[in-house]
């Protein structure tokens, strides 16, 4: 593409000889510069350039693209690595070495936006396709996808007074940031004016208006920046993988933060009334009072990822000390619900998981603290419990995914319908599968044990440390003990561990102390090898790369109910349930790690205190 008149670096030969020799005398990087280099360096054959030039011509508009884009477009293979295409990224590499300069793989959560888009303006950056990532008071750092293009360089150290250095990034990241970052700040700051000139009285008129003008979904203009904000926010937490977004208002100014793999990580700062414009905003999507900002709100909201994917989102409000602080929970259907082997399941725990769950009657219940899986194993049991041939019914406080195979309710404890009448209500329906989203008081236990008796698999959840402390549960609610063994099928106490990153684990020494405490008892084999995190591009320095669950399941075989007794021994419970083949959560931990697929230090930073374990 070349969009401007080109350099010729006269007196040397080899540019006439060698066609992949004039790549970097041109303003802009061209096609054919481009085509000759990588078939100069072996990345392409003689057919594969004709290919090239033969999409080009037969597509119109395809000379706007990138070169990098249009080679990348046709996944050739890499001949030098057989078995490899050649990605954009693979072909930014070979740029970025050809250029002698360092590639970069730009993470928006790491870049101070709105320090960057104040270095050069939108006009500038992309009149010459520069995208500032990182400024300091020495020097200020650019990413760009024609690193031959060098005009620029001298006008802006002059300007900035600062070193200027460069890397070689991705031309669809710098298009997309181009647009992005500057959009994104151009709202921030008019909707900080537009506040502002508002002033607060009026203000709150506007937020009124606002209200009737979202009802209708005609909002106005001045509105439009505190939308485009918005919108923003949700696809970039879609695209992060993030779980929840934080919304945490501040005298000044206020944060953005997701929650990535378990892990909270700042994105972006707001001047706090634009944050009170925003939560506004996503407080009309949510479909909650605008006006009430002294009481905590529950709302929902069903908008799609970048992939097309419906995506739900729940929402809660809490007011803080500078306004209200809104928690964004993400339920992606394809994170939300996954096989059983996705789940972290092994051979064996799968078999006896179905063998909990495809019964006819009885309770099955998930323990582990909040946040450790137990809906994501629920939702994905169901999902393939749920046959046409089968009625699944559940009771949730709230309904944490709405899904066309479940008969799903809402608690609404206002109108006196909690998980108990909720249970009574659905042994009407007649169910074959009831869910409850858990089990927290005598009545809601003793309406789960009466739908087991009467021909119903029951699922639900409970908050303790263990699967064998679920019976001592149990009968602190005051369920009688042979109702418990009349009843109970099998408990299963989990967490989530993050796992590493398959594309940069590398092999480490293990800590031999450090095994010994978490096999605790067990005295399982050190393993051979051991594996830690590294970091790269794909898990964002991290060293990991998303979660995995962690499993205790035991089963209530006949001498474990022959020990549920309102006076029950829960030493003497774990005992049996060891010597069944239930396999602890530490064992399960341990099997994990010598596999490679977490570390020591991620379980032990999950898992329960010894004396809880044991």
């Amino acid at each position: 593409m070349a969009t401007t008149p080109t350099r010729t670096v006269t007196g040397k030969a080899s540019a006439a000889s060698d066609p992949s020799a004039r790549l970097g005398q041109h303003y802009r990087i061209d096609l054919e510069d481009v085509l000759a280099a990588l078939l100069a360096d072996g990345l392409i054959s003689s057919e594969d350039t004709n290919r090239v030039r033969a999409d080009v011509r037969t597509t119109k508009g395809k000379l706007e693209l990138h070169p990098l884009v249009l080679v990348a477009n046709l996944k050739l293979a890499d001949l030098r690595e057989a078995g490899k295409p050649l990605s954009l990224e693979v072909l930014t590499h070979w740029l970025a070495n050809r250029a002698h300069l360092p590639y970069l793989k730009i993470d928006p959560m790491k870049v101070d936006v709105a320090a960057v888009t104040q270095v050069v303006s939108h006009a500038y950056a992309m009149r010459y396709r520069i995208l500032p990532v990182a400024v300091t008071e020495l020097q200020v750092v650019f990413a760009t996808s024609e690193p031959f293009d060098t005009r620029w360089i001298a006008d802006l150290s002059h300007i900035l007074r600062r070193d200027i250095q460069r890397m070689v990034a991705s031309p669809l990241d710098v298009s997309r940031f181009l647009t992005e970052w500057w959009g994104v700040q151009r709202s921030i700051q008019r909707a900080k004016d537009a506040k502002a000139e508002a002033g607060d009285r009026s203000a709150l008129l506007n937020f009124e208006q606002l209200v009737e003008l979202g009802k209708t979904g005609d909002l106005g203009v001045d509105d439009r920046h505190v939308v485009h904000i918005v919108d923003w926010l949700l696809q970039y937490a879609f695209e992060q993988r993030a779980s929840d977004i934080h919304l945490e208002p501040r005298r000044d100014t206020s944060l953005i933060r997701f929650r990535i793999d378990g892990v909270m990580h700042k994105v972006f700062e707001l001047p706090t009334p634009v944050m009170t414009a925003v939560t506004s905003r996503i407080k009309i999507l949510g479909r909650m009072d605008v006006a009430e900002k002294r009481r905590p709100q529950d709302g929902r909201i069903k908008t799609r990822s970048p992939g097309g994917r419906e995506v739900e989102l729940r929402l809660s409000s809490m007011p803080t000390a500078f306004g209200e602080k809104i928690v964004m929970r993400i339920f992606d259907p394809d994170i939300v619900v996954k096989e059983f082997r996705q789940l972290g399941f092994s051979e064996d725990e799968e078999k006896i998981w179905r063998s909990m769950v495809e019964r006819p009657h009885g309770i099955v219940l998930v323990t582990g603290p909040t946040g450790s899986g137990k809906t994501t194993t629920l939702y994905s049991t169901l999902k393939v419990l749920a046959t046409p041939d089968i009625n699944v019914c559940t009771v949730e406080d709230p309904i944490e995914m709405v899904s066309p195979e479940f008969n799903q309710m809402q608690v609404h404890n206002a109108i006196d319908l909690d998980f108990a009448a909720g249970v009574r209500t659905l042994m009407r329906q007649d169910p074959d599968i009831i869910m409850v989203g858990e089990i927290r008081d005598l009545e809601t236990a003793q309406m789960a044990v009466q739908a087991s008796l009467t021909g119903h698999l029951v699922l639900s959840t409970l908050h303790t440390n263990d699967a064998p402390s679920a019976l001592t549960r149990l009968l602190d609610l005051g369920v009688p003990n042979y109702l418990i063994q009349s009843t109970l099928t099998g408990v299963v106490a989990q967490r989530l561990v993050r796992t590493l990153c398959p594309h940069c684990k590398s092999e480490t020494t293990l800590d031999v102390r450090a095994w010994a405490a978490l096999t605790h008892h067990w005295q399982l084999p050190v393993p051979g090898k051991s594996y830690g995190p590294k970091g790269c591009l794909e898990c964002r320095k991290t060293g990991f790369l998303g979660r995995t669950g962690i499993y205790e399941m035991m089963r209530i075989s006949p001498p474990l109910r022959a020990l549920i007794q309102p006076s029950m021994d829960l030493a003497k419970v774990g005992e049996v349930a060891l010597s069944e083949g239930m396999q602890p959560l530490r064992v399960s931990a341990a099997a994990h790690v010598a596999s490679g697929i977490t570390t020591l230090k991620e379980v032990m930073h999950v898992l329960p205190p010894v004396e809880a374990a044991d």
